[in-house]
């Protein structure tokens, strides 16, 4: 969960590094630090608890010192967040420099080891353990290179990573290596990039190479780039791919916030996911990914959906929708759970994994099961070459563009269009969903994406009105029936994740059996209420809620009066089938948790203790 910047070539390092380490802070933001190689050849460190900003203002005097160096910032996990613990990490002899994101689950052993030997260590992380290794081996094996030296340690560990490692007796030289975290080589003319993502060097070239599972990669001017199997250390040819990245989608666009600017991308994000797969003047969903599989799916005996936080939000959602419009039986897993309660999986299974970033380290793991299970893996996610779109089966990418504030946003609705696109291809195939079924859901969905510009016209205001009101609640609760039962675990999932508000989602008709001891005065309970579905309960639920003086937050369809005389505030959304209608409502929920959190004055794209890509268990 930790952002990885190196560089060499003729520019100015340090400024690569920094401004790559600003484009990644999105995966964890507690320490950061630079490594430089110095034109006199040494190797000099700067590293400090704390943001990037904090590290700009201790190490400002490296400026145009180096044209060759690497950079760190990190989401603690070996050790609290310190400026002994920040990376980057030496060895003891000083020569060797790493940076890590990941875990290496027996470090403690192999610390024990080199203590024995004399070793000494000023962190508590894992990561300068690894780095002691690799010069345990240079100094144990005569004539060893630093690469081997590199791919021996690497043998020895077990975990997760990726690195990026530095010799000063080898300059200009990065070995990097991944296993279960992401590593981008970014070519250029004359000069190579290394990053956790391709984001710190697009505005450079637009060429890459991504390190595959199990492999590394030394890099250098003179030699360019040379990628061999760790265990093996079979040499590959490195495939080299053209981004698809562009410097104006990582760029906030004159919002305040990426949070803000994700959340008025939706309309585009989820017209873009839909582009192409949805024509409705032809009648049909063209998705590759389904079609080539259309029988698996379809024939399957059972649908187990696997993801984490939002994205098991919207797998909730997308069992509601298989089930309804395709009749399969679906399962919905917390990936994280999913592997360690010896899961029943067979070949007949079809697994649905979820992830925005694609490195979901608990969702790669239940894929994993489910492969050696005989299970077939489809794969939702939203980074092109991510770890889990080469290794499931068949996938279909939401094309959301990239999303950097760390709460979720665009990525959960672009999700929410797949699972529907998926839902109603698979009933119109296996009859059943009739004809006129199957075009009244594609003709609605299709109108989605203007909806959706109409909430972001409508409610903005009224939002950011009733989010100052409730800016010093200490809790929420949020309700909601049927598809919008999710929706109201998502919105809470946004509210706890920026504002550090407590907040629970129920299904509605649970609160008599236990929430609604909490109401008083002073609880507010957002209430998802479109006039469809279980509307009469809602209705009651309402009444409930204000006979116990409850505060009610109401998001209803437009022109309706009878939850709307009954709410202390209301948020008007577009009518559409109740299938659809967690797109529209999660939006009202994203804006009230984001000004809640700007009223609170909380740093809306990088909340407390989390980060954006979680590539560790």
């Amino acid at each position: 969960m930790c952002g990885i910047v190196g560089y060499t070539g003729f520019r100015d390092a340090y400024e690569i590094v920094i401004n790559g380490l600003r484009r990644l802070e999105y995966r964890g933001y507690d320490s950061a630090g630079i490594i430089l190689e110095t034109e006199n050849g040494n190797l000099e460190v700067k590293k400090t608890k704390g943001k990037v900003d904090d590290l700009v203002a201790i190490s400002k005097g490296l400026k145009t010192t180096s044209k060759v160096g690497m950079g760190h910032t990190r989401w603690a996990t070996h050790g609290v967040p310190s400026d002994n613990n920040s990376h980057p990490h030496l060895s003891n002899n000083n020569k060797i420099a790493i940076v890590h994101n990941g875990i290496i689950e027996n470090y403690d052993t192999i610390k024990t080891m080199l203590i024995n030997k004399d070793y000494e260590f000023k962190s508590e992380t894992d990561t300068e353990v690894l780095v002691n290794l690799i010069q345990y081996f240079l100094d144990k094996e005569i004539n060893l290179s630093f690469p081997e030296a590199v791919r021996y340690a690497l043998n020895e560990v077990y975990g997760a990573y990726a690195v990026s490692v530095m010799h000063d007796d080898f300059p200009g030289q990065l070995v990097v290596a991944r296993l279960g975290s992401p590593l981008a080589i970014g070519i250029g003319d004359d000069e190579y990039f290394v990053a956790s993502d391709a984001s710190p060097f697009v505005e450079f070239t637009k060429e890459a190479v991504y390190l595959e599972e199990g492999h590394m990669a030394t890099i250098s001017l003179e030699s360019g780039i040379d990628i061999r199997t760790i265990k093996e250390n079979a040499k590959i040819e490195p495939a080299i791919q053209e981004l698809r990245l562009n410097l104006e989608q990582i760029e906030k666009g004159g919002y305040e916030h990426f949070m803000l600017k994700e959340i008025f991308e939706q309309s585009k994000s989820v017209l873009d996911t839909m582009r192409g797969r949805l024509l409705v003047d032809e009648g049909v969903i063209k998705m590759a990914g389904i079609w080539d599989h259309l029988e698996r799916l379809t024939n399957a005996e059972r649908i187990i959906i696997i993801a984490c936080g939002t994205s098991w939000h919207a797998g909730l959602i997308g069992e509601y929708l298989i089930e309804e419009f395709a009749r399969v039986p679906v399962e919905v897993e917390y990936a994280s759970e999913f592997r360690y309660r010896n899961p029943i999986i067979t070949s007949k299974d079809v697994v649905i994994a979820i992830s925005q970033s694609g490195e979901t380290a608990d969702t790669m793991a239940a894929i994993k099961l489910a492969k050696e299970k005989g299970a077939f893996v489809y794969g939702i996610c939203n980074v092109v070459d991510s770890s889990i779109a080469r290794v499931t089966d068949a996938g279909s990418y939401t094309h959301a563009g990239p999303e950097i504030g760390v709460a979720s946003t665009k990525a959960f609705t672009a999700q929410l269009t797949i699972l529907s696109l998926i839902a109603i291809k698979l009933g119109n195939h296996n009859g059943n969903l009739g004809k006129a079924d199957f075009m009244r859901l594609i003709t609605e969905l299709d109108a989605i994406p203007k909806k959706i510009e109409e909430v972001l016209n409508s409610v903005d205001s009224v939002v950011k009105d009733i989010a100052s009101k409730f800016v010093n609640a200490t809790n929420f609760l949020y309700l909601g029936r049927g598809y919008n039962f999710p929706t109201a675990l998502e919105g809470a999932l946004k509210l706890k994740e920026i504002s550090y508000i407590h907040a629970e989602g129920y299904p509605a008709a649970e609160m008599k059996h236990g929430p609604i001891a909490l109401i008083d005065e002073n609880m507010p309970i957002v209430i998802i209420a479109p006039k469809i579905g279980h509307y009469d309960k809602i209705v009651s639920n309402v009444q409930e809620i204000k006979a116990r003086k409850g505060k009610v937050i109401a998001i209803i369809n437009k022109g309706d009066t009878q939850v709307a005389s009954m709410a202390d505030h209301i948020i008007e959304i577009p009518e559409t089938s109740e299938c659809f209608s967690p797109i529209l409502a999660s939006i009202p929920l994203q804006l009230l948790a984001y000004y809640i959190a700007v009223e609170r004055g909380a740093n809306v794209d990088q909340p407390r203790n989390l980060a954006k890509s979680v590539t560790v268990e």
